[in-house]
């Protein structure tokens, strides 16, 4: 089964997301906006969602993470959470 390392910023918007995301193009730390941003409980440890299979996650959410390229953030994203800025660090099959 596919898995993959992913961290994440959720927010209530996607004006703020795309805001948010314009300043991670500017050299903005992720972990330092997850931290400050992210309303998921993960954004304590910089939006990191640690390792989980194929499936476990929202379909939304998933099929960016399985389908989407490594080390570059993506969204946003909508799921029924909210707006996701999304980076996968690690994907294995």
């Amino acid at each position: 089964m596919p898995k993959a390392k992913a961290r994440h910023i959720l927010v209530d918007s996607e004006e703020k997301c795309l805001d948010l995301k314009k300043q991670l193009e500017g050299g903005a730390d992720f972990a330092k906006l997850a931290e400050a941003h992210s309303q998921c409980p993960s954004g304590r440890s910089g939006g990191d969602l640690g390792e989980f299979s194929q499936g476990q996650m929202v379909p939304e959410f998933d099929k960016a993470v399985f389908s989407g390229e490594l080390n570059k953030v993506q969204g946003p994203i909508k799921t029924q959470f909210g707006y996701h800025l999304l980076e996968v660090t690690e994907r294995s099959d």
